[in-house]
């Protein structure tokens, strides 16, 4: 058995174990990288740590301590009620202004992740305070991190775009930002559908006498004398009728008292511009950045951090960072690489192409998605250059299929989202999203490839 089928074979039995015990998937993983590591593929420790994702440590926690202080002291409460009075109230309309925000803020150059870091939070917070399935106000930051990811100055564009154009592949930076866009949009109009968007329209924050009704899939209207509590889920799969469902919560009434925008929230809103604005501008690691203003506003206003390290999401840094440690490993010991190489020398241009974009999606639900588009492009060049696969269709949809998989909570803007949500919430979510993300590795994929690769248009 060659070491590229055992590192394969290792990583499917971290996901079963996990998957029907309760053994933590991200220890399972760092185990599993050392025991194989260590005893097949010559990896000594010094090897697997530096497969260790410091910096995506660094922006999971960094992040999720600012926006505990952010919750702490109220100013993520003002923002939700910001955006409500920017939409007039009307709830239905909130997730696709976020969906656009982030996609603004990725197609003007935000790394995806910075950019649902940033806006996540602010998602989490409003769909907690409205009922809204939190699954579907994490998928629509996603897919828009996506849809605008692709823009010619975007990250992902660059990158693709840079591999296109030094490999000699014809390229259309104008078609993949577009088709990338578009597919998200629909994406999200699915999503609005399955997971209890249709029970929002017509509401708005502030109906008298009526509360919002609960995410599709509760089994009926919200009851008209809500219990008071936390919001409670419950696991389901996308689009069979157990998308997460949260108990109900009170109504929001119109009398309920304005949140006012103090000194400590204006410091907190000038941090988390800062934020924005050293990602954007200055390209600074948003990780570190998030941490720099955690610590400014601790000293600023102790009381707003007592607790907010608490909050953060350390079960959700563990996975994640102990996943992409045995990814890390099998990039190194050329299994990545491996599966690329053999899919090129098939035989049949059109097949290659399908378990190209396959390979792309499933391996990025794990890793880094411009990881893959920098690595899974130049190795399609010999039957690309060879005219029998139209190069810009298969660019396209391996770049979609690559992307759309981000929701993925193993990936970092799953990761992120997963994070934000109340910890009630967090196992339900992380499940719902590991369903959805590998669904759309299995969709995505041969969609694409029917859209822009089997007609030979591209």
């Amino acid at each position: 058995m060659s070491d590229h089928v055992l590192a394969i074979i290792a990583l499917a039995i971290v996901f079963t174990v996990a998957t029907v015990t309760s053994v933590h998937m991200g220890a399972l993983a760092i185990v599993a990288a050392f025991v194989t590591g260590s005893l097949f593929f010559g990896q000594s420790a010094d090897d697997l740590f530096g497969g260790f994702p410091g910096d995506l440590f660094v922006v999971l926690v960094g992040v999720t301590f600012l926006f505990a202080i952010a919750r702490n002291n109220g100013t993520v409460d003002w923002l939700v009620h910001a955006s409500t009075r920017a939409v007039r109230g009307r709830i239905a309309l909130i997730p696709w202004v976020l969906f656009l925000v982030t996609a603004t803020l990725t197609a003007v150059g935000a790394v995806v992740p910075a950019a649902v870091a940033i806006v996540a939070p602010i998602g989490a917070g409003f769909a907690a305070r409205h009922r809204i399935n939190p699954v579907l106000m994490g998928l629509f930051i996603i897919n828009g991190a996506s849809a605008g990811g692709f823009s010619p100055i975007s990250v992902f564009g660059s990158i693709t775009n840079g591999v296109v154009s030094r490999n000699g592949i014809p390229g259309n930076p104008a078609l993949l930002f577009a088709a990338s866009f578009v597919f998200n949009v629909l994406l999200c109009v699915v999503v609005f559908a399955l997971f209890g968007g249709r029970a929002l329209l017509g509401h708005r924050v502030g109906d008298e006498g009526a509360a919002v009704p609960p995410p599709a899939g509760t089994g009926g209207p919200a009851p008209s004398s809500p219990p008071s509590g936390s919001a409670s889920a419950a696991a389901g799969a996308p689009g069979g009728g157990g998308a997460v469902a949260l108990a109900p919560a009170p109504a929001v009434s119109a009398a309920e008292p304005e949140i006012r925008l103090d000194g400590v929230r204006a410091l907190t809103l000038l941090g988390l511009l800062t934020l924005v604005l050293g990602a954007l501008l200055f390209d600074l690691h948003v990780g570190l950045l998030a941490l720099t203003v955690t610590v400014v506003l601790s000293l600023l206003s102790p009381e707003s951090a007592k607790g907010a390290v608490d909050r953060c999401a350390w079960s959700t840094v563990l996975l994640v960072c102990g996943i992409v440690t045995f990814v890390a490993m099998m990039e190194r010991i050329g299994t990545i690489s491996y599966l690329g190489t053999e899919v090129a020398g098939i035989g049949t241009p059109l097949l290659g192409a399908l378990l190209i974009c396959a390979i792309g999606a499933v391996v990025s639900a794990f890793a880094s998605t411009t990881g893959i588009l920098g690595a899974l492009i130049p190795l399609a060049v010999p039957f690309l250059l060879a005219g029998e696969v139209g190069a810009v269709g298969l660019v396209v949809a391996l770049a979609i299929s690559s992307s759309v998989v981000d929701s993925s909570p193993v990936s970092t803007s799953g990761a992120l989202v997963t994070a934000s949500v109340p910890e009630s919430e967090r196992e339900t979510v992380f499940r719902t999203l590991m369903v959805w993300g590998f669904s759309m590795a299995v969709v995505a994929p041969p969609v694409t490839w029917l859209l822009f690769v089997a007609p030979g248009w591209l």
